[in-house]
């Protein structure tokens, strides 16, 4: 029960995890109902209408290299748990940022503490049936990833949103369980495998 609790925290206590997808808002255009497909930017340059997009860069990477069967075992595990996971840390990222702009909208603490909490609830109700399921490594992978998209280790996000008070008892919980919040992403070292599934999933390999 204890080891489910703390899973579930490293998520919900990120009062900005919520997915609140941003809305263009195309008010000229009529039966809205009847658009297939996508709205892309465009320019207009001499009367002529041109799409515009802007392409994100992909890293191409090479079959990845397995030193025994054991290790390929490992990979395929990670690739699930990781997959499971990354779209949550990318959320994350997301929100970190949604909030720190929308805090400035709030004057006092008072105001921001209620915020947070409306944040928290609205969270709660979305993921809390879905990330009861997430197992024991799928959470020590996801505070890696967490750091990997925002530059900020778990304990960070926690101590600066929830205080300094509330860092300190959950990294307790955590080192209870072998766990740490204040893991960092090594992309190059520890991390190495997880780093080349990510990247593949980036590029929509896998």
């Amino acid at each position: 029960m204890y080891k489910k609790t703390f899973i579930l925290f490293i998520l919900i206590s990120f009062s900005i995890i919520l997915r609140s997808q941003e809305i263009i808002h195309i008010d000229s255009i009529k039966n809205k109902g009847n658009i297939h497909g996508y709205i892309v930017q465009a320019k207009v340059e001499d009367g002529d209408t041109i799409i515009h997009v802007n392409l994100k860069s992909i890293i191409v990477r090479p079959p990845y290299k397995f030193k025994s069967r054991r290790q390929k075992k490992r990979y395929s595990r990670l690739v699930r748990y990781v997959k499971k996971v990354y779209p949550y840390s990318v959320i994350v990222s997301e929100q970190l940022n949604d909030i720190h702009l929308h805090l400035d909208n709030y004057t006092t603490k008072k105001e921001k503490k209620i915020f947070i909490k409306r944040k928290e609830k609205e969270l709660k109700k979305e993921f809390e049936g879905t990330l009861r399921k997430f197992t024991y490594s799928q959470g020590r992978i996801l505070i890696k990833l967490i750091d990997r998209e925002t530059g900020y280790t778990t304990y960070e996000v926690v101590k600066e949103l929830k205080g300094s008070i509330n860092a300190f008892f959950w990294q307790s919980i955590a080192r209870l369980f072998g766990s740490n919040l204040k893991l960092e992403y090594d992309p190059k070292g520890d991390d190495k495998m997880i780093e080349d599934i990510v990247t593949r999933i980036e590029n929509g390999e896998i």
